[in-house]
């Protein structure tokens, strides 16, 4: 998608159309608001309205705001696969920067035990090498191996690489920073097609097997 003239990437943006400091803002203040100009343009807008609400209620009412919907990498990469997002899903960040992992590992575990397919973000990095690992151990103890994993890196762009495993195979390693993982449901289904690359879906309807 663009906006105006630039090229965004493919995430949910915030564009600041009008950011003003008033007068009465202390110093302070200012140099927050700058801080808001600088990341606005190309980030998550959660990140930038609570960077506009960290500089205080005074001066809010004179930051123009407009949330443009963009694609997420979950939607990019089931694109790719075919229709894995096709029954109820949910996204998870792995990331235990803002939140512990005993939260992450429950949610996983319910998400896993009610059917829902799962898009992690934030898999894996150097400094925290061992999340999605731990992550595949709780999953397998509920869902079948058989259940399809995809691995969809840089969707769109043209270092992209897509992979699909099943759970009893899916490594830790097959992912990084850049890599959004999604968990199938007991549902989903990968459809092999000859020369032809393979489908995921998850149909619609749920019978609640486990295989």
């Amino acid at each position: 998608m663009s906006i105006g003239d630039k090229q965004i990437d493919p995430a949910v943006v915030i564009v600041i159309e009008k950011l003003r400091t008033p007068a009465h803002v202390r110093q302070t203040r200012r140099r927050d608001l700058s801080r808001v100009r600088k990341i606005g343009k190309r980030i998550r807008a959660v990140v930038t309205v609570q960077r506009v609400v960290l500089v205080g209620e005074v001066g809010n009412e004179e930051i123009d705001l407009s949330v443009v919907p963009g694609l997420t990498a979950m939607l990019a990469v089931a694109a790719k696969v075919g229709a894995p997002l096709g029954h109820d899903f949910c996204a998870i960040s792995l990331s235990n920067n803002l939140k512990p992992w005993d939260i992450i590992e429950k949610r996983l575990i319910a998400a896993a035990e009610a059917g829902f397919v799962m898009a992690f973000y934030n898999p894996i990095s150097k400094a925290r090498p061992w999340q999605l690992g731990r992550a595949f151990e709780a999953l397998s103890a509920i869902l079948p191996g058989t259940t399809p994993v995809i691995f969809g890196r840089a969707a769109g762009r043209p270092d992209e690489r897509i992979e699909v495993a099943s759970l009893a195979f899916a490594r830790a390693d097959m992912a990084d920073m850049a890599t959004c993982v999604i968990i199938g449901s007991p549902e989903t289904r990968v459809i092999k097609r000859n020369g032809k690359p393979a489908l995921v879906y998850t149909p619609r309807s749920a019978t609640g097997r486990r295989e």
